[in-house]
């Protein structure tokens, strides 16, 4: 079993592609089969043997810090405010992770615990291995971002490729394996194109430094849950 044992989730947005549905409720909390998204996620972590968590919350924070206050394993909250991108939301998360490796999720994603598993194994059995990004195969990753690779390393990442323009099959899946490294890198962002500070820059300038990053392809059931659609098809 890789010894992980911490995990970041990113929760803190509002979840705009869900329109009506989030008005009053953060995307994460929305049900699954009865449960909030967000819990199905933890399960699963837990599962691939995470002892500790940090949600990193923004909008309506109030309804995810009361529901996971109580929950079986310590769960401890960073307020993002604003909410100004994923890389400045993993920074909150610095004094938590401290010199120890950790997985990374988005709150809206869903895997088996195997592929947090896997994700672990592949950083901890690599010394020199900086991070690891999870990556599904998929047609076109134009929706996503463009994952290219050699032998499981990654040479160049593309945020939002073009449409019909990407010659890898990989799209990044969601969730990371990270060594402490990478707030060094988070710490030094500035602002993207769309005024936000993201994790895919950090990652840039990893591969920019010469840092090791490799790939963990997802095996099994794997969901983005970003639309009133996946949530239907998730719940059926």
């Amino acid at each position: 079993m890789p010894n992980i044992s911490s995990a970041v989730i990113l929760a803190a947005g509002k979840g705009s592609r869900m329109g009506e549905i989030t008005a009053e409720m953060p995307k994460p909390m929305l049900p699954i089969l009865g449960r909030p998204m967000l819990e199905h996620i933890l399960e699963r972590l837990a599962e691939a043997g995470v002892e500790r968590f940090v949600v990193v919350v923004g909008y309506r924070h109030e309804l995810i810090e009361d529901h996971f206050r109580r929950w079986r394993l310590p769960v401890e909250f960073r307020l993002q405010d604003p909410v100004n991108g994923t890389g400045s939301a993993a920074l909150l998360a610095k004094d938590f992770a401290g010199d120890q490796p950790f997985l990374l999720a988005y709150g809206d994603i869903l895997c088996d615990s195997g592929e947090y598993t896997r994700c672990s194994a592949i950083l901890e059995q690599n010394a020199s291995t900086a991070a690891v990004i999870a990556v599904k195969a998929v047609d076109d990753p134009w929706q996503g971002a463009a994952v290219y690779e050699t032998g499981g390393r990654i040479r160049r990442i593309v945020e939002k490729p073009p449409k019909g323009k990407s010659s890898t099959q990989w799209n990044s899946a969601g969730f990371y394996a990270f060594r402490p490294v990478v707030f060094d890198y988070l710490s030094r962002l500035q602002p993207s194109p769309r005024n936000e500070y993201e994790l895919t820059s950090a990652l840039d300038a990893m591969l920019a430094g010469h840092l090791d990053l490799r790939i963990s392809p997802i095996e099994g059931p794997w969901r983005d849950v970003g639309r009133p659609e996946d949530l239907a098809a998730v719940n059926r």
